[in-house]
């Protein structure tokens, strides 16, 4: 069946959909022989696509790992500053593996990493909806901040979808929230409390669909999801 060559690219293993169009406009990809451009499609059962001279090959038995990332780790395969990378947490799996959506520096939790193009994809999509849920332990006035966090806010001038906040128990001047969001914004849990009046003090993800942080996991471990998680997460994200 033929399909996009960025997509093709993707469901390979060997980046993003984002990476392979740049790939494609720089010359690097060619259909039998000819050099590609963006809106060219191919079917790998009966094209040969080479990226940089290489055949493109679909591979199976894919890699789907469950992180607990600790806080201190950015959320790339390298870092230009040479801070410590997630990579580093899982390069004992045996594969290229990049992760799912982004936990900032200073947060902690669940992080799915995979070399799984379209899962990825799916999952971030933002027509899936894929909720994510946070513990959040903020500082500040938390009774005049839970109609604001619950209600209608922005962040970059565009509108978010509604969240669902509850409030969890409190600790001298630290209350606990669970905050459940269906987008993927940049530090967008920590913007909204921002924006609430609250001072975030921690902030660990502990869910991604019905997919939750096995506890058993201690923060820089990893483990394989098992079949049952897998398809939890295809059915959620639509494949």
């Amino acid at each position: 069946m033929e399909e996009r060559l960025q997509k093709l690219i993707s469901a390979c293993g060997l980046a993003s959909r984002r990476t392979a169009e740049a790939w494609i406009s720089a010359g690097r990809v060619t259909v039998n022989g000819r050099p590609a451009q963006l809106g060219d499609r191919a079917d790998l059962d009966r094209d040969r696509v080479e990226v940089d001279g290489v055949p493109l090959r679909r591979e199976e038995g894919r890699t789907y790992l469950m992180l607990h990332k600790p806080r201190g780790y950015v959320t790339t395969l390298s870092d230009e500053k040479g801070r410590r990378t997630v990579a580093a947490l899982v390069s004992g799996c045996g594969r290229r593996v990049w992760p799912v959506g982004r936990l900032d520096l200073d947060s902690e939790g669940l992080l799915l990493m995979t070399d799984d193009g379209a899962l990825t994809h799916a999952l971030l999509h933002p027509s899936h909806q894929v909720e994510k849920e946070y513990l959040v332990w903020v500082a500040g006035d938390v009774d005049r901040a839970l109609p604001i966090l619950s209600g209608p806010m922005e962040l970059d001038g565009e509108p978010l979808a509604p969240a669902r906040v509850r409030r969890g128990r409190t600790s001298g001047e630290v209350t606990q929230l669970s905050v459940v969001i269906c987008q993927g914004k940049n530090r967008q849990v920590r913007r909204m409390c921002a924006q609430a009046g609250l001072e975030v003090r921690r902030l660990k993800r502990v869910r991604e669909g019905g997919l939750w942080l096995d506890r058993s996991l201690k923060p820089g471990r990893w483990r394989p999801l098992t079949g049952e998680e897998l398809a939890l997460l295809r059915r959620e994200s639509g494949l």
